[in-house]
């Protein structure tokens, strides 16, 4: 190796500001705060960029999962869910919550979690025998898991003669897959509290017990029919229509959207943004081509799009052919309130446009 070449080896040893593979940071599991295991996953280390809080999947209940990126912005929306939660339960700080599947976690967002002082932890295997050995072990406030699992762990630790070991006035917390009522008796055998949490890792926890647990939630008409209604957040649809009823939610009768009464919407709306409080429509236009990578939910901007404008305005228009969408009368949605999860995503890009270039958002070599 020649002086100049050897120079320049340990100058840039001494001096880069580019980092080696050793001194990238580093945003593990335990970091996110899902360091359990789980029987369907595999880890596998990737390179987040720094404009996302994380990275995370869909459930992949009904398909294969999902990519889902969630922006800095979208947390202390999601910290605001948490507390209001806890508080709905009844559950202070230092609650002890063991969770039965970590990436349940990640719909809250781990700071969400940190931020209501509340305590978790996880099943060392992804079985119900290390539920119930846990569960006696640990005496948490709070259990989150799926519904059946959850049932089906009960009535084996009833056959074990285990029931006495079990904790007392426990909350079970039941998400990830609509709610099996069978749950019900064999909880008030063990004077367990159910509560029936509905969200996506997309947009967060939503409801609880049939209560909105955001202040931009929309139920929007359904194309399933009168009974229906689509669940629209800040401005963007799930895909998702659910039962209105008069006499309740099964947990609790004040709530009445039927979360376990759950149809995909079709055909799905898309969304045509109509109006922004934002200054370029270039942002818009970028912030929506990132919500149908991040979120996976199309929208479009209109030709006609009103910069500056007070407040956001979207158009719902299912996707159809457009001669059969001549008869149809959008839905509008307009903010502030009705469009924050949209605003939010919009105001990332607008921060991210404002970064320099030498922020580590947009350094891919120099």
């Amino acid at each position: 190796m020649s002086d100049k070449l050897q120079a320049l080896e340990t100058a840039l040893d001494a001096f880069s500001t580019v980092p080696s593979l050793e001194e990238m940071p580093r945003r593990t599991l335990a970091d996110k705060g899902i360091d359990g295991p789980t029987a369907a996953h595999v880890i596998e280390e990737v390179h987040t960029p720094f404009n996302l809080a994380y990275l995370t999947f869909t459930t992949g209940s009904s398909a294969f999962q999902n990519i889902v990126g969630v922006v800095h912005s979208e947390i202390s929306g999601r910290c605001a869910v948490a507390r209001t939660l806890f508080e709905k339960l009844g559950s202070g700080p230092q609650a002890k919550m063991l969770v039965t599947y970590p990436p349940l976690v990640n719909v809250f967002a781990a700071d969400a979690l940190r931020d209501c002082g509340v305590e978790w932890n996880f099943l060392r295997r992804s079985s119900r025998d290390a539920l119930i050995v846990q569960a006696c072990q640990e005496q948490p406030n709070i259990v989150l898991g799926e519904s059946s699992f959850l049932r089906a762990s009960l009535e084996q630790a009833t056959k074990m003669g285990l029931k006495d070991e079990m904790p007392k006035n426990t909350i079970l917390l039941t998400a990830g897959t609509p709610l099996d009522q069978e749950l019900l008796p064999v909880a008030e055998e063990y004077g367990y509290a159910v509560h029936d949490l509905f969200g996506c890792q997309e947009f967060g926890w939503l409801t609880v017990d049939g209560v909105p647990l955001r202040d931009d939630i929309t139920l929007a008409p359904s194309p399933r029919g009168d009974g229906y209604r689509e669940f629209v957040v800040g401005g963007l649809p799930m895909g998702d229509s659910f039962v209105i009823s008069k006499t309740g939610h099964v947990c609790n009768p004040e709530g009445k959207i039927i979360t376990y009464r759950r149809e995909r919407t079709y055909p799905e709306y898309e969304v045509v943004v109509l109006a922004t409080t934002a200054h370029s429509a270039n942002t818009v236009e970028k912030a929506s081509r990132t919500i149908l990578r991040i979120k996976g939910r199309v929208v479009k901007v209109s030709k006609d799009l009103q910069t500056n404008a007070p407040a956001t305005k979207l158009a719902l228009l299912p996707g159809l052919p457009a001669n059969e969408l001549e008869e149809f009368e959008p839905i509008v949605i307009e903010g502030p309130v009705a469009t924050k999860l949209f605003d939010d995503i919009v105001q990332a890009q607008a921060d991210l446009q404002k970064s320099a270039k030498t922020d580590p958002a947009w350094i891919k070599g120099r």
